[in-house]
């Protein structure tokens, strides 16, 4: 089974449900690649057809998925959403990617001074781009076409 990258908190994600029909059924054996997990106020169905958005990243970025699982936790459900090719899921990641730097710079107090921002990027750049880097991906698409 793919990665399921962890959703900052602190960074809004919206989930809207799909007409089943927008998402190929055929698609849904590429559940291995991997995609993103979020904490959401409620449950969905495994299955269901979602988009993501993340509107404080880009009001504009949409990214289509699927319900991979959902897991209840204390407050609310932690939903692993499954993309639906290896452009998406890369996409999908290097959103995540810049929801993770932006969040990295919030930890640091990195206000408004952008020297230090874009220094605090660069070091999350260095620590930890591999893991979202296109091959990384291609890989686990590759692999998931294999299994």
């Amino acid at each position: 089974m793919g990665r399921f990258l962890p959703h900052p908190d602190d960074i809004p994600v919206e989930l809207t449900l799909l007409k089943p029909e927008c998402i190929s059924r055929q698609q849904l054996h590429t559940i291995s690649l991997g995609g993103m997990a979020c904490n959401y106020h409620r449950a969905w169905r495994h299955g269901t057809a979602l988009e993501v958005r993340m509107p404080t990243l880009n009001p504009d970025l949409r990214f289509l998925g699927y319900v991979a699982w959902c897991l209840r936790r204390k407050r609310g459900y932690l939903v692993g959403i499954a993309f639906v090719d290896e452009q998406t899921l890369f996409s999908a990641r290097m959103g995540e990617q810049v929801c993770q730097i932006e969040r990295y710079c919030r930890q640091h107090d990195a206000h408004n001074d952008l020297q230090e921002i874009q220094a605090l990027a660069l070091e999350w750049v260095q620590q930890h781009a591999d893991e979202f880097s296109h091959d990384k991906v291609h890989q686990a698409f590759a692999q998931a076409v294999l299994d």
